[in-house]
């Protein structure tokens, strides 16, 4: 037999003592889990508890298997949301099929046990959202998943709401884009299948009375194209607006899940068109992207907010001068005639209350709402003014200030 592990792999010290000669569905009782995340698979899978690790089991071909293992530990690599694999046995022996080991994904849940709550009545619109999201964002990076389902998608919650993950890669196809006509069979597929599968919940007694299965499932293309249009339009509006509008449109954006990527406003005859490429970001890429930008070194969320605003001032320069403007050169501009202001600006006395980043995303935001309310961009040096001499001084300091730790004992 043969083990192949991903870096890093000390988890994978611990499982050389299992069984790996038999077949998974022989493995004795006391070895396996029983997990609320354990869904319904086409394949034999079990999961297993190591070294304080717990682990998922999936017998498949060696092709299969290979298959799988690569296209999960990119979508990691890229942050797209996916379980994380460790790595794959093959070569076991009489010509058994391969496993393919990842990661519990903790405090997760199957769709069959969500609705075996109580409070399932309440999931079904949730989690057919929940997944229209996830397949939106693998749509965006190129992903074909071909096998998009209720049983394929693990469930966490999240401050109230769901998240949702890949769990079976088997079926995907990864491309450079998708084609209109590759996403529609895609969300095609899903509609297909979600239907099937609440079907199924309704025979098993499991969906809550006044859920029409087929009715539920039929409306998952709308909510798809809903999201996706949301994402990808383009919007046109007026120059004066321009600032404020793009800093808008890049905050819903964000709010739904989504990062920003690239950036373009177009003169036309109507007025100001914005185009915005969305994307998924991994995991602290924001902070690494602003640093490698301007030198400066914020919070993750921090980051994302002020790379939104180094794309809009961007655009506001390719615009102006009519030429395309380096990344590099538009982030020290930004820094220099956008961000510094503001940080200069700041009174003395009232330096410590939030740290630099923290004030100028508020000031960010004091922008959209005095802007909202003239109907025009009011410009970040009047939003600065206006939110160091009404906001600011009524925010008490925060308490990881050097001179708060200081006076700590």
């Amino acid at each position: 037999m043969r083990f192949i592990f991903r870096p890093p792999a000390a988890e994978a010290t611990g499982l050389l003592s299992l069984p790996w000669d038999q077949p998974l569905e022989e493995w004795e009782d006391e070895l396996l889990l029983d997990v609320p995340s354990r869904g319904i698979s086409r394949h034999v899978v079990r999961f297993v508890a190591v070294d304080g690790h717990v682990f998922a089991l999936k017998e498949i071909s060696e092709r299969l298997a290979r298959h799988e293992y690569a296209l999960l530990a990119q979508f990691e690599g890229e942050g797209l949301p996916s379980v994380s694999v460790l790595g794959i046995c093959v070569d076991r022996p009489h010509d058994q099929q391969a496993i393919l080991v990842t990661r519990y994904l903790e405090y997760s849940m199957s769709y069959r046990w969500l609705f075996s709550r109580p409070q399932g009545e309440h999931s079904a619109e949730q989690l057919l959202d929940t997944m229209v999201v996830l397949l939106v964002r693998l749509h965006l990076a190129g992903v074909f998943w071909g096998d998009c389902s209720l049983s394929n998608t693990l469930f966490r919650l999240d401050a109230g709401t769901f998240s949702a993950y890949l769990v079976d890669a088997e079926t995907v196809d990864r491309h450079p884009r998708l084609s209109p006509g590759q996403r529609a069979y895609d969300v095609d597929l899903a509609r297909e299948r979600v239907g099937a599968e609440l079907l199924d919940l309704r025979f098993g007694g499991l969906l809550p009375d006044g859920i029409d299965p087929i009715e539920v499932a039929d409306g998952l293309p709308r909510r798809y194209e809903t999201l996706w249009e949301e994402v990808t339009r383009e919007e046109v509006f007026r120059t004066d607006e321009q600032r404020y509008r793009v800093a808008e449109r890049l905050r819903r954006l964000n709010d739904l899940g989504f990062d920003v990527g690239e950036v373009e406003l177009l003169t036309t005859d109507e007025g100001t068109r914005l185009r915005v490429e969305t994307r998924v970001a991994e995991p602290g890429q924001n902070r690494r992207e602003l640093f490698k930008l301007t030198g400066l070194e914020v919070q993750e969320r921090q980051a994302q907010r002020l790379l939104n605003d180094v794309r809009a001032f961007r655009a506001y320069l390719e615009q102006k001068s009519g030429r395309p403007v380096p990344e590099t050169i538009a982030g020290h501009r930004w820094l220099a005639e956008v961000y510094q202001p503001v940080v200069d600006a700041i009174p003395r006395h009232l330096a410590g209350r939030l740290a630099p980043a923290e004030i100028f995303h508020e000031v960010l935001e004091h922008r959209w709402f005095l802007s909202e309310h003239a109907g025009r961009d009011v410009g970040t040096t009047e939003a600065a003014r206006s939110y160091l001499e009404t906001v600011l001084p009524r925010t008490p300091p925060e308490v990881t200030t050097p001179s708060v730790i200081a006076g700590r004992k």
